[in-house]
């Protein structure tokens, strides 16, 4: 073959080559990354609690209900723009929130807790971080949908708002319960929450 047509002809197969690989990526959802630990067990972990580091919980010490699985820091900008909607979906829906506060400072996970109240009813100190690479963190925030089996059901990576909520979240859930999220009863304690 000529080293001139193959030369010309080459930046041309490259381009279409590129488009193909563009046209595809397009119909990818970035949010949704793959997890390796859909439909298996919440993995095994040994660590303190950040408001209380006397206080150790495992696996064992998750809720035996379907609950969520958030990943935070306070080092975290998007956390910040996260938080306020996990205190309202905290407020209004029975579905506890479990935080796992990622490679943080103890000091500063409980003062981003005391500035901005805590929607979770328990909170896991991943200070090595080394609870989230076993969940195959990216970064935060993350949140995994737990069933009452303690098994990994949907990873969602990136801001719960009303929108994803609504749209992922609430879906999920229902799917896997048969109904939607339950919404806390009026006279409930827990519309109390900080």
């Amino acid at each position: 073959m000529n080293k001139k047509l193959v030369l010309s002809v080459a930046p041309i197969i490259t381009f279409v080559i590129l488009v193909v690989f563009f046209w595809f990526a397009l119909d990818k959802d970035p949010k949704k990354l793959n997890s390796n630990l859909i439909d298996k067990p919440v993995p095994v972990f040994q660590l303190p609690s950040l408001e209380n580091p006397e206080l150790v919980y495992t696996s064992e010490s998750l809720p035996k209900e379907l609950f969520l699985l958030n990943v935070w820091g306070s080092w975290c900008g998007p956390c910040h723009i996260e938080h306020p909607y996990l205190m309202k979906f905290s407020r209004q829906y029975e579905v506890p929130i479990v935080g796992v506060n990622y490679k943080d400072k103890t000091i500063d996970g409980l003062k981003f807790i005391q500035d901005k109240g805590n929607p979770y009813s328990m909170i896991i100190a991943d200070q090595s971080g080394q609870f989230g690479i076993d969940l195959g963190v990216y970064g935060a925030p993350e949140t995994f949908v737990v069933d009452e089996n303690g098994m990994v059901r949907f990873r969602y990576v990136g801001v719960i708002d009303d929108r994803v909520w609504e749209t992922k979240i609430s879906p999920v859930i229902e799917h896997i319960t048969g109904q939607p999220p339950m919404k806390v009863s009026q006279n409930s304690t827990d519309v109390t929450k900080n």
